[in-house]
């Protein structure tokens, strides 16, 4: 695949807790220069990123009931909100994990609609399911349950867990949701080979912290 075609899938991502101002200004500056399709940050740099990139076609994202998934539903809806006010193009939320595991679909599918409903007509919403805390069953029914509730992608993992994307989860994911649902491959994807497997098997967006390395043909061996 071309450079400018990886980049565009690309969602360029910073998300640790130290992050200074400096580092979001040259991601934001990087997003910009290689055309990715969105910076990915924690909700407090919302506003500076939609500043930095105005006029540039980068959208901002960011991360909502993050990484552990385990506010209330109106914590998250309030938290879209407030995002989408700061300027977030896109909010990638966590689910309840425990309430899955639970099997109690009710609530995990109230939960996703809250944000999905928060974030209507004014930014894209993705569920991050985190695979790596899952049985099979389960990334099928978490799959399903945010179709259910009107998401816009589903998205493996949060990157601060137990594992990343793999290829099989990719497959299994776009299996489950069909040809309509966007799937973000995140956590763990560090090379264009990486990429190349995650499109192959259906994954329509990239979460990464490699993301200059990985359309330079390079392979990072650090965590995400």
């Amino acid at each position: 695949m071309a450079t400018t075609n990886i980049a565009a899938m690309i969602d360029h991502t910073l998300l640790k807790p130290e992050a200074t101002r400096q580092q979001i200004e040259s991601l934001c500056q990087e997003a910009k220069e290689y055309k990715f399709a969105s910076v990915c940050i924690n909700p407090t740099w919302v506003s500076t990123a939609k500043e930095l990139l105005q006029g540039s076609g980068v959208m901002v994202c960011t991360v909502i009931g993050f990484p552990l998934g385990a506010t209330t539903s109106e914590t998250k809806a309030f938290e879209t909100k407030n995002a989408i006010e700061h300027g977030a193009d896109e909010v990638d939320m966590v689910i309840n994990i425990g309430a899955l595991k639970d099997h109690n679909d009710e609530l995990v599918e109230k939960d996703i609609r809250a944000v999905v409903e928060a974030a209507k007509g004014k930014a894209h919403s993705k569920v991050i399911i985190e695979t790596s805390l899952l049985s099979q069953e389960e990334k099928i029914r978490a799959c399903e349950l945010s179709v259910k509730a009107g998401a816009d992608f589903v998205k493996t993992s949060t990157g601060f867990s137990t594992g990343g994307a793999t290829a099989e989860d990719i497959a299994l994911m776009r299996q489950t949701v069909g040809p309509e649902l966007g799937v973000k491959a995140s956590g763990g994807v560090r090379s264009t080979e990486d990429v190349q497997k995650m499109i192959e098997a259906g994954a329509t967006r990239i979460g990464a912290s490699s993301s200059i390395a990985i359309v330079n043909g390079q392979t990072v061996t650090s965590n995400y």
